[in-house]
Order: structure tokens, then sequence, then C-alpha cells
């Protein structure tokens, strides 16, 4: 049993509730190509965009001072195109065409920066042909983020549809009639079809994309007071008095708790403040709440996964995380028994039992860790072969660790922050290309069609943003260790998490 101050305990219910809180942003210095938004849980709400320069600083590297010195440059409606095309989506891919041929500032080198909250909803994607179904629980109604009726990537939609239909990814509709005809409602059908939204792409067989919550009509503060989070004077005197150590202010935001559905019942700004020492919100929580949480963030943690694929050659072994990321454990490529893939075996090819390729651990974790999925056949690890006549299989045990997890596309700023007084800790980073979804908008085939290409970079992400409070990597060759693949378009795949620099030193046994 671990004694757990009342300190340690907070920290680790907001260990719990990290994902939700800080506001994301996404830098890209070359417009023209991919600016990609995307929440790992809820969907993308907008809430700045600069397409423009407003520093001297940002996106500088390799260009003259005369392309640089006007900071005072911003496209005007930038931020109603980029929130059209965005709020809602899980992922939004875009470049600056959505902003037409309109250049704010001509000689000028510019940027396109969004930052963005990532909101608890309910995400719901309906075919062309079908019949879109929104519904809350009773007293509750419909409150609608985005719809978008079209074509967005290649693997939605697609069973059995020939493949003319699902080429065009660059088909988008975003519409309100969602919103028009749903809000306020507590439940709603709306067909996906071209009668209802028109065609933006004929040809394409298309889908409607929705992301809604369901609220109570008005706020609970009245209702239920103890839902309520303490106000600045209340939690900094309860602060005081279970932990003199503790000093701190309050940010006061009330939380609309919901039946099956996390939302809030309050203006945007508000929907996922960024937590800091000084605005660390006080739950009014019991003791067995807040163990429950420790419980919790410790199960997530200490549960395993075991994966074993059978035989040699281009075998696939599948590592995969429904939620968080991955942290490989152990790997053995061999045999360490005479019953694990023996099925319709000779004797002597199951004989030796202490079979073991050395440095298959560090294979898998240089493949794996930090990815929420994450394929490789047994040629990557066995070689040489460690004992031959002998029928082997690769054994894999995992974590599924939770994890701020996203991708920044090549010529984009990959962005890593944490709250106030936390630190970055670098679970896993990889450069390269693993499928044909990621980072794609308007690229050419010929440019996403290499899969196979991705390079561990976690030791340079690592060091240089672990121990810090936020940390600015460029997504590019030169800066990334050189090409990996020439002639595809990449992206760098980070996965980590944010910290107390003290937390682990506040356990001590029973």
């Amino acid at each position: 049993m671990l004694r757990l101050s009342t300190t340690l305990l907070l920290a680790a219910t907001c260990l719990l509730v990290r994902p939700g809180v800080a506001i994301e942003t996404t830098t890209t210095c070359q417009p023209e190509t991919v600016h990609r938004l995307s929440c790992d849980s809820g969907v993308v709400i907008v809430e700045e965009v600069l397409y423009g320069r407003a520093d001297s600083q940002t996106c500088s590297a390799g260009r003259p001072l005369g392309q640089l010195a006007n900071t005072q440059c911003s496209l005007e409606g930038a931020l109603s195109a980029v929130k059209t095309r965005c709020d809602g989506k899980r992922v939004c891919e875009i470049n600056r065409d959505v902003f037409g041929a309109t250049d704010p500032c001509v000689g000028t080198f510019k940027y396109l920066q969004t930052k963005y909250n990532c909101l608890p909803a309910i995400h719901l994607v309906t075919c062309e042909h079908s019949l879109a179904h929104l519904h809350c629980d009773v007293g509750q109604v419909i409150s609608v983020f985005g719809a978008d009726y079209g074509r967005r990537d290649q693997t939605t939609c697609i069973y059995k549809r020939p493949a003319s239909q699902f080429l065009k990814v660059d088909c988008s509709n975003p519409t309100s009639s969602v919103s028009d005809s749903c809000g306020g409602k507590n439940s709603c059908s709306f067909s996906a079809s071209n009668s209802v939204f028109g065609d933006p792409c004929p040809g394409t067989f298309k889908y409607l994309e929705i992301a809604y919550v369901c609220e109570y009509p008005t706020t609970i503060r009245e209702d239920a007071k103890e839902v309520q989070t303490i106000g600045a004077s209340d939690c900094s005197r309860k602060s005081a008095d279970t932990n003199n150590k503790t000093n701190t202010h309050q940010e006061l935001f009330t939380w609309q708790m919901n039946t099956g559905v996390s939302a809030i019942n309050q203006p945007t700004a508000h929907l996922r403040p960024h937590l800091s020492s000084e605005t660390m919100p006080c739950f009014r929580l019991s003791t067995t709440l807040l163990l429950a949480a420790v419980c919790s963030l410790m199960a997530a943690v200490a549960s395993k996964e075991r994966v074993v694929t059978c035989g040699t050659g281009n075998n696939v072994h599948h590592l995969t995380c429904g939620h968080g990321v991955i942290r490989v454990q152990a790997a053995e490529y061999g045999r360490k028994d005479n019953m694990i893939c023996s099925a319709g075996r000779p004797r002597r090819q199951l004989a030796n039992t202490k079979c073991s390729q050395a440095g298959t651990v560090n294979v898998l974790k240089s493949r794996c860790d930090g990815k929420k999925e994450c394929d490789l056949n047994i040629n990557s690890v066995h070689n040489p072969d460690p004992c031959r006549g002998i029928y082997k299989y690769l054994e894999t045990i995992f974590a599924c660790f939770p994890a701020i997890h996203f991708s920044t596309c090549e010529g984009s700023v990959a962005n890593l922050q944490c709250a106030e007084g936390q630190i970055i800790s670098v679970y896993g980073a990889h450069y390269g290309r693993t499928d044909r979804t990621t980072c794609t908008y308007r690229r050419p085939p010929s440019q996403i069609q290499n899969v196979y290409c991705a390079r561990s970079v976690t030791g340079y992400v690592s060091k240089s943003c672990n121990g810090k409070n936020s940390c600015a990597i460029e997504v590019g060759n030169s800066k990334l260790g050189g090409d990996p693949c020439g002639g595809t378009y990449k992206y760098l795949e980070v996965a980590y998490i944010c910290e107390y620099p003290l937390f682990l030193g506040k356990l001590t046994p029973e």
C-alpha cells in the first residue's frame, strides 16, 4: 500500500483530466503544403487563426530580414474560413488555398497558425443514402458543433465501392442545416444525401460527419451546487487547511455534468481552460473519489497486452492501443517453451526452448513506442537466425499508457506544451510515413504511396524537450536527421505526457 498525500492525490486526479485541458497550437511554415489539426479524443473547435506574420522569429530560418520585417500582417477572415472547414472534426487538413488568392502582405514570408480546443463530443459518421440519428438522454437537448457532407479520406464508407468513387478526398461542404434542424431537440434524424446538402463532388461516394453534445437546457449551477467548482477564496483556504505547502489561486468555472457524455455549458473560451499553478480548479472531491482517480491512473499504467506471432518471413506482428499509446515492456524472438506456436510442428522444431534473439526488444521499442498502432513483420528481427531448424515466434508484451499523441506535417512546427509546473516526458517520436491518410491534403498520390517510411527520432525529440515546460520542433529533413524516404511527403508523430517533476518522490511505501 502506498502513502499518498492530498497534494499527490490532487495531482493524480489532474493528470487524469490533463488531455482535455490545454489549447493546442499548430504552426505551418509552408502554408501551401498541409496544415493539420487533430484531436486524439473529442473534436476540433478553432479559437484563433493567423495567416500572415505576428513576430520576426516564427518560421524565420533562412529568410532575409526584409521578409520578416512586417509583424502586423494578418489576413482578415482567416478565423471564419478555418472554423467553417474544421469545427466539429476529429482531424482537419487544409492549406492556404482555403483563403483564396488574397495576400495580406506581399513580400512578407507568411505562416499559418491555428489555436484550437479538443472538445468532448459525440462524433457521428453516416454514409450517403443512410440516415443520421442524433439523440440525447431524457431532459437533454442536442447542440451541434459542426457538420460536413463530402469526403476527406479514402477509408470511410468504402465497402465494395469502386475505387473511382473514393479517390477524390478534397470534397467538403460544411453545412449549418443540421444545427438549424436539430439544435435544441432531444432527438433528430437527417438524410445523408445530395437532395439535402447538394453534391459537392459528383461521382464521389460521400458521407455526413457530425459532432454534437447533449446538454441540459439550463445550467445546473442552482439545482446541484455540489457539482460546481469552488471559488478562488474558498479553494485557497481549503488548500491551506489540508496542505500548508499549497498556495494557489483558483480560476472559477463550472462543469456541466451530463449522463452519457461530458459537455460544458459555458462559452467556448472556458471549454478547455489552460491549467497552471495559478488556475488549477479545486474540485469538491471526497477521499474515496481521489483514491479512485489514483487507482484508475495506476491501472491504466499497469495493464499489459501480449501479442504472439508465429513463423518467419512476412507474417505481420500487430500492436495496437484502443486508448493511450504503446510502451514496449519485453520482446523475444525465438522459443522459450514447446507449447507456443507448436500446432502441426515436429518435435525437433520445438526442442530448443532456450532460443532468443538478442536485441529484439530494442527493435520493437524503436519501431513502436509512442504509437497507437504498430505493424512490422518478422523479417525485421529474424536476422541472424538465433537457432536454425527451430520453429520460432515473436512475442511482445506492452502497456497502453495515457499520453498526448499528435502528428505534425512536414514544413510545420510541432508544439509540445504542459500546464505550468509540469514538464514534458517523451514516450516516442517517429518521422516518415506509415499510412495514406495522415497529412495528405492536396498532395499528389506519388508523395503518399510509400507507407514503409518511418525512422525513430525519439532520442532527438527527448533530448530537445524532456524536462521542459514547452518545446517546439521544426518538422523537416534538416532538423530530423535527413530524409528517410526521398519523394515522400512526411510527418512527425509524437507521444508525450506532462508530469510534475517530484511526482514519484511523493510515493513512499506504507
